[in-house]
């Protein structure tokens, strides 16, 4: 994708994001239902905020937006790994 490399199952510290490109350090996360139960919100904005910290970028989707409108999440994807080119060297 815009021949950028991400790696599946990427450990951060003490986390593991689904997909990573460590030349944009850029994480992507595909969230399924269980994103959704009791106290499961606040565990992800918690870890999303320690991950930014560490200065990765997150690109979230749920599973629906990935099943029902695949073109338009790899569509986004394109588009911020074309902008975050734009600002971070090679």
């Amino acid at each position: 994708m815009e021949s950028c490399k991400f790696r599946r199952q990427y450990s951060i510290d003490r986390f593991v994001v689904d997909f990573y490109s460590s030349e944009l350090r850029l994480a992507i996360e595909i969230d399924g239902n269980s994103h959704y139960q009791d106290g499961v919100p606040e565990y992800d904005r918690d870890r999303q905020a320690f991950l930014e910290s560490k200065g990765t970028r997150i690109l979230r989707f749920t599973n629906q937006e990935v099943y029902q409108d695949i073109d338009g999440v790899v569509d986004q994807i394109k588009e911020v790994i074309c902008n975050l080119r734009e600002v971070t060297p090679p």
